[in-house]
């Protein structure tokens, strides 16, 4: 009796130092072979967020090989790679509506098909890809690259108010997809809304004004009106001198000009000395 105590006792002995054991390796913290990014970038009135996981190129030949040529990828690792606009958008001249989507592709060595899908589980099972889930598909060309890049990488590059290329980058290979967005009725309706408001955004309002090109006669009487609420505000001078030498009043645009530079050295700001004095020289 007292032997077949002592047997069960080391057998509790033995259980309890494989839990402990379990419990210990359930505690160690690895790094991911394939880690998380998250690239989040405003673009016109609204944001693109990419979610996606970077796997390295470790000595492997990629495209053609790993990745093969004409068949669908998850375009990156683990999990599916995600992208999101919060504001209707254009891919390639494409309209694309503001939502979350699968971002899927299929590799070939002159030109890549680009694919946004509805099902966000699908991962790396590629396999129960279906046609009929997909949002959009178009062709971008392929462009290959004078260096390799190890990690797979994506961001947004070549950012304007209107327009960024989402660019895909791994190995030698580099993908740019235009993304486009038409913000200009909602900034007009925007800007009616705030000057029939009890504050006008004149500044604002001007700006947009003189960066697109529209009426300067009304941006001026704006930006007349900014100035006069701020009167030692150098930046709102320097545009009311941009504005002056757009419309082609250059004794104007040189008054406002030395004006901004007497407010930006009383302001101790000699960035915009030198803006302003580049603006005078440029108009000569």
């Amino acid at each position: 009796m007292q032997t077949r105590k002592k047997i069960s006792s080391v057998l509790m002995m033995v259980a309890l130092s494989l839990v402990s054991v379990k419990a210990t390796a359930q505690r160690l913290n690895m790094p991911a072979p394939s880690p998380l990014e998250t690239v989040n970038q405003h673009f016109g009135l609204g944001e693109v967020k990419i979610e996606y996981s970077r796997p390295g190129v470790k000595d492997r030949t990629i495209f053609g090989d790993v990745v093969p040529y004409g068949k669908v990828w998850r375009t990156g690792a683990n999990a599916t790679t995600k992208i999101t606009f919060t504001d209707d958008v254009q891919l390639e001249g494409h309209d694309v509506k503001a939502g979350t989507y699968g971002l899927y592709t299929v590799p070939n060595k002159d030109a890549w098909d680009i694919m946004l899908y509805s099902d966000l589980d699908l991962g790396g099972n590629v396999a129960d890809y279906k046609k009929e889930n997909e949002i959009l598909r178009f062709s971008v060309k392929r462009i290959q690259l004078p260096l390799k890049i190890e990690t797979l990488t994506m961001n947004l590059g070549k950012v304007t108010p209107t327009s960024a290329t989402l660019e895909l980058m791994w190995e030698n290979t580099y993908i740019g997809i235009k993304i486009t967005t038409d913000i200009d009725a909602k900034v007009m309706k925007n800007i009616e809304e705030s000057m029939a408001s009890d504050k006008p955004a004149y500044f604002q309002a001007a700006t947009y004004y003189y960066d697109n090109n529209k009426d300067l006669k009304q941006a001026l009487t704006w930006i007349d009106k900014a100035v006069a609420e701020s009167p030692k505000a150098f930046y709102m001078m320097l545009m009311k001198a941009k504005i002056e030498y757009k419309l082609g009043d250059k004794k104007a645009g040189e008054a406002s000009a030395q004006k901004t530079i007497e407010l930006s050295k009383e302001a101790q700001n000699n960035d915009y000395v030198a803006l302003a004095e580049k603006l005078m020289a440029a108009n000569k």
